[in-house]
């Protein structure tokens, strides 16, 4: 990372102000974009105004402008009314929510892709040992099967988008999401085919955070359940009670994968998993961060590092669903270890910028534990 810092905060600012994505959005769009880049100064670029290491690792912590955001929400809720007009005229049920890194406000880009799931409202399945089913409440079989009802979505799905978006790229090779963007679109949107499950929890509770989604998978004929609702739930809660901390790691880490993966390292760890590897993070060592923000670097890295270095403990963590283990492939833990690695070294390079007084006079490098004490002590204002 030593000498790559320079193109760091350049693709980091290219990333926070869409400028990576351009030829993702409406002509418009790009325009706007690209002059709304050229004029912005975040914060972050002047609290650390001589110390390049130490500003890239605030700015990748800090959410994406509310004005990018509000965007891409109002592009989604754009699709979404095309589609329901058109599912409307075919005397068909549909209802909508979002998913992902969006609505969850854990997304590092300017123009980032927005998850739109299209639920068929006319069924839904339901586990046959919640208290519900049990007691007799659901007894009206539909006389089809959830996969042919998500493939007539589908269908349909893919003839409408072309229709209502002429001049935009629909794209239907993916098995889960039939992608648009460009045309008229300011972001670019994943429709997801999906329809509800009804878990054993949701049975109990009524509360839909407990309720599942199962989206189809055009390539292989089945359907892959999610609990997206709760994720996002238990991510923000407990960002809560670390006082708006765990989020910012979170991002931290994916601008580090997204900058690594640039400069041809491999990170195997998908950003779902990110998120959920940081959920696990000591609550603490987080919570202090929300004053002295360079703690949050110096938590994220030791806790990477821990995993790294103890696989069992690695395997043994749950996504915040609570649905599988996060690291459940080989390849993920070595997505791991190559984040830890990346962390390592921003964590050295901020600390060597912050520290330098207390290196002179032990002769020699800081250790991590000693190095992130520092950093734990290290107040950079708001500027």
């Amino acid at each position: 990372m030593a000498g790559n810092i320079d193109k760091r905060l350049t693709s980091l600012k290219a990333r926070r102000s869409g400028t990576d994505r351009l030829s993702r959005v409406a002509k418009a769009d790009q325009t706007f974009i690209a002059l709304a880049a050229s004029q912005l100064s975040e914060s972050y670029q002047k609290r650390a105004p001589t110390q390049p290491y130490t500003r890239y690792a605030l700015g990748a912590m800090q959410e994406v402008g509310p004005e990018y955001t509000r965007i891409s929400l109002e592009t989604a809720d754009r699709v979404k009314n095309q589609l329901y007009n058109s599912f409307q005229l075919l005397n068909r049920s549909v209802d909508f929510r979002l998913q992902g890194s969006v609505p969850c406000n854990i997304h590092i880009r300017g123009v980032s892709d927005v998850d739109l799931l299209i639920l068929d409202d006319a069924f839904f399945t339901y586990d046959i040992l919640g208290p519900s089913a049990r007691s007799g409440y659901y007894n009206s079989p539909v006389p089809y099967t959830p996969i042919s009802a998500l493939g007539s979505l589908r269908a349909h799905i893919e003839k409408i988008l072309p229709e209502k978006f002429p001049a935009a790229e629909v794209d239907i090779s993916g098995g889960k999401a039939v992608k648009i963007s460009g045309g008229s679109l300011a972001r670019p949107v994943d429709v997801v085919p999906s329809h509800w499950h009804n878990t054993s929890d949701y049975q109990s509770s009524k509360m839909e955070v407990d309720r599942a989604i199962r989206i189809l998978d055009k390539k292989y004929q089945v359907t892959i359940d999610n609990m997206p609702f709760r994720h996002i739930k238990r991510i923000t809660d407990r960002d809560t009670m670390t006082a708006l901390s765990l989020k910012k790691a979170i991002r931290l880490c994916k601008h580090v994968k997204s900058d690594a993966e640039d400069e041809g390292t491999a990170v195997s760890l998908p950003s779902f998993d990110i998120a959920a590897t940081m959920y696990h993070a000591n609550l603490s060592n987080l919570r202090a961060g929300a004053g002295y923000e360079l703690g949050i670097l110096a938590e994220t890295q030791r806790h990477l590092d821990e995993l790294a270095r103890n696989s069992d403990l690695a395997q043994s963590l749950i996504v915040p669903d609570g649905s599988r283990r996060i690291f459940d492939t080989s390849a993920k833990l070595q997505g791991l270890l190559a984040l830890s690695l990346e962390m390592d070294d921003l964590a050295k390079e901020v600390s060597r910028e912050q520290n330098s007084p207390l290196r002179t006079i032990l002769g020699r490098e800081l250790s991590f534990s000693e190095m992130r004490a520092a950093l734990n002590d290290i107040y950079i204002p708001v500027l």
